[in-house]
């Protein structure tokens, strides 16, 4: 278990350089006329991702799951995966991403990168993330309850973005 806590810290401390990268983007962006939308739903998708982490701590502890080699190393990969495809997006979008919704007038939509094949690659590898992570030591509820969470919070953020990028030309 503690290799399990030891990678759930680096999952979140992988989330505070994006915290940090996305305050760094949000400043250029706004600095470049960008505008946020839906900032309303912004505290419950933190507060949904910090759950995550806590779930995939505390439920292998307290319901004593084991870690099952046949499904942990697979999940664990899919993990790896998730990151790598996560950071290609912000590579590609550069300061134009976000953990925010913000757009800046004019900007041209990217179609690079992950970006050539769906329009929502980040998202991806959130959902895949969010199932995966918790897998990895056999936490099936904490990848349920935030699986139909996060499908409900998706549905709202990608309304919301699908809406502001029809603003640009």
């Amino acid at each position: 278990m503690s290799w399990y806590a030891l990678l759930i810290g680096a999952v979140a401390a992988e989330r505070l350089a994006e915290m940090v990268v996305a305050e760094r983007h949000r400043t250029v962006s706004r600095a470049r006329g960008g505008v946020e939308f839906g900032a309303g739903h912004y505290p419950v998708m933190v507060a949904l991702h910090a759950g995550l982490l806590a779930g995939c701590l505390a439920e292998p502890v307290a319901l004593h799951r084991p870690f099952v080699a046949a499904l942990g190393w697979p999940m664990l990969a899919i993990v790896v995966a998730a990151q790598a495809l996560r950071w290609w997006c912000i590579r590609t979008l550069d300061y134009r991403w976000n953990t925010r919704v913000i757009v800046i007038p004019g900007d041209a939509r990217i179609t690079g990168g992950p970006y050539r094949f769906m329009s929502h690659p980040n998202y991806l590898a959130v959902i895949v993330e969010g199932c995966a992570l918790p897998l990895v030591h056999s936490a099936y509820i904490t990848a349920l309850v935030f699986s139909v969470l996060n499908a409900s919070l998706l549905r709202t953020r990608l309304n919301t973005e699908t809406a502001a990028l029809a603003n640009l030309t």
